[in-house]
């Protein structure tokens, strides 16, 4: 790698600082993760009020859409079950529920369906629904 890509992926990583979501810490970082084939990714830190310790497919989701800038959500879906299964609907951890509700007033859609291609049957409920009573920045002063 030259010093001018290494220079271009520093500016990346820079640029995605600013959009990092640290209201608590005030510790903003930025990353861009250069692939084998040529492609960027960029992301920045997201705090939660929890300090959420793991990354799922949804906070996965989120963090991508938030490291673009975006910070309002109408609706999420989530299936999943062991490789090579089928499965029913599952539902966003606890600690997702968390993530999600950073970014919520508790009104998301939560979509959770089964892993088989054309099943049309699913579950939805609203996140507070899922997460009542969560932890949120008022709860920090």
């Amino acid at each position: 790698m030259t010093r001018e890509e290494k220079l271009a992926l520093l500016e990346k990583a820079r640029a995605a600082r600013a959009y990092a979501y640290a209201p608590y810490s005030g510790f903003a970082v930025g990353a861009a993760l250069l692939c084998a084939d040529g492609r960027v990714f960029t992301g920045c830190n997201i705090e939660s009020a929890a300090f959420a310790p793991t990354q799922c497919a949804e906070r996965t989701a989120l963090g991508k859409a938030v490291s673009e800038g975006a910070r309002s959500f109408a609706a999420i879906a989530v299936v999943g079950a062991k490789q090579g299964c089928d499965g029913g609907p599952i539902s966003p951890c606890g600690v997702c529920r968390q993530m999600l509700a950073e970014f919520s007033d508790g009104g998301l859609t939560v979509l959770m369906g089964g892993t088989r291609a054309g099943d049309g049957d699913f579950t939805e409920r609203t996140l507070e629904q899922l997460l009542p009573m969560s932890f949120g920045a008022g709860d920090m002063r």
